[in-house]
């Protein structure tokens, strides 16, 4: 099932829908984001920022669980975050600054594991590539930079080098509205869009900018083709237009360059875009509080659904299973069956309490089975789960310690892929080495 999830920029909660059935599921109460402040962390739970006054100095990151609509954990960060992500396995998360400062935080712990001065006004947009290796960065400052994850962490790499950054992106005059990456990891391409009216597409191997699009509008949301032909680009004039990334549009088009089209409904500034490579669909939110989806083959609105009052700033498209029912389910059975979600995002790094935390979570006789969900745990963790499950001795150990086995065995054929990587990538190198020193032999000799 894929659950479209849509939140306001005033406090109208968060809406939750299947987007294949039009069925509506619980609404998150309590929620008044800013624009890339929404984010379902490892499908496991949703995470959004929150700004209810634009000059405020303080700001709060709140957690919902699924099965729940008031709002479970409450975070409250050194400054207002403005934009969030969080990588695919959901063990990290990442917030932008009004400051210009990101934030990397451990999801299981709560603790602030990095934080970087990154630009030199607010952080509007943050985005994993799809590998999670690189995290990209928007701001109002109309840079954009490209951080690696390794290189964040090796605090010898920093002192030697002149910026943390891996490519820093200067092409916009105004700031970052949005930006999609595509696949490929290093070899990605990055869309970004800007106050400024242009869409820009770079290259992240290369660091140099491919392509610049000139938009008869200021475009506020983006949306990539999966296989990467064309990108939507959603305007403040209410129009979606279809913009080519590998050739040039006829020369009758309307809008110029590369600009094939456009969808229009005359509805309201199209706020926030994403795509559905399941029956290639497009959703797009809107300030006029309307979420349109759109069939990219005929360019007609198959469905709408309404928010309940306010524009539409963010939309999630998440892969879930399907949700429990409040009116066929008591409160104490959502209860039971909710998991734990993890603790408070710490304000400092090297926070006591966040430590604490840590202690207790991977301790095997600590809290109930469902917080461990969050955990990664080491060999010789399982080992000892493994040891105490066998003296216990009943059904439910059992099956816990082939769930525990099972994990164990996958775990060690990881490891043993990642050697083979390794061999094969250290013998490639050895024979690049080797064949370039004999080339370099064989031109000696012959001159």
């Amino acid at each position: 099932m894929v659950l479209l999830v849509a939140s306001s920029s005033i406090d109208s909660g968060i809406g939750c829908w299947d987007l294949h059935t039009g069925a509506e599921h619980l609404r998150y109460k309590s929620c008044a984001s800013p624009p890339h402040g929404l984010v379902c962390v490892g499908e496991k739970f949703l995470a959004c920022s929150q700004l209810r006054d634009a000059a405020a100095t303080a700001g709060s990151v709140l957690y919902w669980s699924w099965c729940k609509p008031q709002v479970e954990v409450k975070s409250f960060p050194a400054e207002p975050i403005m934009a969030l992500a969080s990588n695919n396995e959901g063990t990290y998360i990442v917030g932008g600054g009004f400051s210009g400062d990101i934030y990397l935080w451990e999801v299981l712990s709560g603790r602030l594991l990095k934080k970087w001065h990154a630009h030199y006004r607010a952080v509007t947009c943050l985005v994993f590539s799809e590998d999670d290796s690189l995290l990209i960065s928007g701001s109002e400052d109309g840079c954009i930079r490209v951080w690696s994850l390794i290189t964040v962490f090796d605090d010898g790499w920093q002192r030697e080098a002149k910026h943390l950054y891996e490519h820093s992106f200067t092409g916009h005059n105004l700031p970052v509205t949005d930006i999609v990456v595509g696949y490929g990891g290093f070899n990605a391409i990055i869309i970004s869009s800007s106050v400024d009216r242009t869409c820009k597409v770079w290259s992240l191997s290369k660091g140099k900018l491919l392509r610049n699009i000139i938009f008869p509008s200021i475009i506020d949301a983006i949306a990539l083709d999966p296989g990467e032909h064309v990108f939507y680009g959603g305007g403040r004039d209410g129009k979606i237009y279809t913009a080519a990334l590998n050739a040039k549009c006829p020369s009758s088009s309307d809008y110029g360059l590369h600009i094939l089209g456009s969808l229009s409904n005359q509805s309201k500034s199209v706020t926030s875009l994403a795509y559905c490579s399941s029956g290639n669909l497009l959703i797009s939110g809107s300030e006029d509080g309307a979420i349109r989806v759109w069939d990219t083959r005929t360019n007609n609105v198959i469905r709408v659904f309404r928010h309940s009052k306010g524009p539409v700033n963010n939309i999630l498209l998440v892969q879930q299973q399907p949700l429990p029912k409040s009116q066929s389910t008591s409160q104490g059975s959502l209860r039971k069956h909710r998991p734990i979600l993890p603790p408070a995002l710490a304000k400092f790094e090297n926070s006591k309490d966040e430590d604490e935390y840590t202690g207790v979570i991977i301790d095997p006789s600590g809290p109930p089975k469902e917080s461990m969900e969050f955990s990664f745990l080491s060999s010789h963790v399982m080992d000892n789960q493994i040891t105490e499950l066998q003296q216990q001795g009943s059904a439910a150990t059992e099956m816990e310690l082939e769930r525990l086995k099972h994990d164990y065995g996958k775990s060690k054929q990881m490891l043993q892929h990642w050697r083979k990587m390794y061999d094969n990538l250290h013998q490639f190198c050895v024979n690049e080495l080797l064949d370039g020193n004999q080339t370099k032999n064989i031109e000696g000799n012959s001159t």
